[in-house]
């Protein structure tokens, strides 16, 4: 059974940074991918970024091209969010996803595993 915790998320203001963090356990993470989805209120979940464990290849959205970037730390088996420049915008309910998959993995409907989401709330 994989297991996924979020944390990191807060409140900064505008123009600040967070990082958020992601721990699976309960397998090796070689074989997964792994994402990160947000969703606001009255809105749907939609795709942050995405990442290939096994390859590092990553994928960014391009709401938060620029500013984002995702990263996996091995040792850990954790996959961070690096959130720069944030926008009131970006005030979401943040979760951190994984699936079976030798390559990146954009879909939501295609993800296995899913973490309780961590609230990120930027004040203007």
């Amino acid at each position: 059974q994989v297991t996924l915790v979020e944390s990191g998320g807060g409140l900064v203001q505008a123009g600040g940074s967070l990082r958020l963090s992601c721990a699976l356990s309960g397998r090796s993470p070689i074989s997964y991918a792994m994402g990160w989805f947000r969703q606001a209120p009255g809105k749907d979940r939609e795709i942050v970024a995405a990442i290939s464990w096994s390859h590092g290849t990553t994928y960014i959205a391009d709401s938060v091209k620029g500013r984002f970037t995702i990263s996996r730390d091995n040792a850990k088996n954790t996959v961070n969010l690096q959130m720069n420049s944030l926008k009131p915008e970006d005030t979401a309910v943040y979760y951190c996803a994984a699936t079976v998959s030798w390559t990146v993995v954009r879909t939501t409907s295609e993800y296995r595993y899913w973490g309780r989401g961590t609230q990120v709330t930027v004040s203007s």
